[in-house]
């Protein structure tokens, strides 16, 4: 039996993913999927446009056999940090194969692009030296990467993949890689055939066009329409009532917060606002982190106790995967919940669960009282 193991946002879950899904059950039939999730909040530091127990539901009914959720002190960063928490989860599940979506499909690039961030002693000095030079830490990281291998990984997948890599060389994790070819890239809005990439599903979202043919049913029966206009008042207020406090909260450095807040008092809506935020040395990415850290009251000082994950929390699970978790459960070195306890699980995980739904404006889900969906 093979233990396959997928990274996801399901951001939403669309055709894409479904066709991935089938592939590793075409690939390895006699195999169980586990999925490392994000929950309610995303990597680009955006909300999901479907909650974590309806993502779970959503992906059991597809074939997945376990999912795990990437807390939020991970899940809203950067992708190194993304992929640790990841990478580790799913280490800890006994995976054999990563399964990864890939726009280039070469393997051997991306190992070589990972292997050279971790084993060259001349990488770091060249990201610094780019960085001083008044670019941003991707473009610095592209430019060093370069380089040195004269490798040029530039998308969104590709650059995962390399950060999943890098954890499994740095760790010695004993798990193969296997590619699968992408149809199309992360900002694609054109769809090909009946695939559209999820960053173009939520663009089509914000216009309120029709998404039907992207998304299974059962994903265009959960998903929720963001307003971030409107969050961007629940934002503006905390900004302008917390001024002297900004710079403690999580990634904020010295500067960015005067020009956070200036840019709150001049903005009318969340696309301003970034715009008036972002300049040549911050992405947007990173801004948006930043926002969600204020908006969930995230701070540096709480970010520092996770420096390393303390519990593996599941969602869901299949039979197949039930049989699967009895099986292994006894031998993780991290404690493994299917609740929301005191004293093992953090208080960002209670707060950072009601923000979304009262933010949103959705329906409240009591975290304290919510179990593993089993099917």
């Amino acid at each position: 039996m093979n233990v396959i193991g997928i990274v996801s946002e399901y951001n939403p879950f669309h055709n894409g993913h479904v066709y991935q899904i089938n592939k590793v059950k075409e690939m390895y039939p006699d195999s169980i999927i586990v999925v490392a999730m994000s929950g309610n909040y995303t990597e680009r530091g955006e909300f999901s446009v479907i909650d974590k127990w309806d993502k779970t539901s959503v992906v059991l009914s597809h074939g997945v056999d376990v999912v795990l959720e990437i807390p939020f002190p991970y899940s809203n960063q950067s992708a190194d940090t993304f992929s640790y928490a990841a990478i580790k989860m799913l280490s800890e599940f006994h995976i054999d194969t990563l399964v990864f979506g890939s726009e280039s499909d070469d393997l051997e690039t991306l190992v070589n692009t990972a292997s050279v961030q971790i084993n060259n002693p001349s990488f770091d000095n060249l990201v610094k030296k780019y960085m001083k030079q008044k670019n941003n830490y991707p473009t610095s990281l592209s430019k060093a990467i370069y380089d040195l291998t004269n490798n040029k990984v530039t998308s969104s997948n590709d650059l995962l993949a390399v950060s999943y890599i890098k954890e499994i060389i740095k760790n010695k994790y004993n798990i193969k890689l296997e590619p699968i070819k992408r149809s199309n890239s992360f900002k694609t809005l054109t769809g090909s055939g009946n695939i559209m990439s999820a960053y173009g599903i939520r663009e089509l979202l914000k216009e309120k066009k029709d998404i039907s043919k992207y998304v299974p049913n059962d994903t265009l029966n959960y998903i929720r329409y963001i307003d971030y206009d409107n969050v961007f008042k629940f934002l503006k207020y905390k900004i302008i009532s917390s001024k002297d406090f900004l710079s403690s909260y999580h990634l904020i450095t010295e500067g960015i917060d005067n020009r956070i807040y200036e840019a709150a008092l001049k903005s009318n809506s969340m696309d301003e606002f970034i715009s008036n935020i972002k300049n040549k040395r911050v992405t947007e990415n990173r801004i948006k982190r930043m926002l969600m850290n204020i908006l969930v009251g995230f701070s540096k000082r709480e970010a520092s106790s996770f420096k390393s994950l303390e519990y593996i929390r599941v969602l869901g699970m299949s039979k197949a995967g039930r049989n699967y978790y009895k099986s292994i459960k006894n031998s993780t070195s991290l404690p493994i919940v299917t609740k929301l306890e005191r004293g093992v699980t953090s208080s960002i995980s209670y707060k950072s669960s009601y923000i979304y739904y009262f933010v949103n404006d959705f329906d409240n889900v009591d975290e304290k009282n919510k179990h593993v969906i089993l099917k």
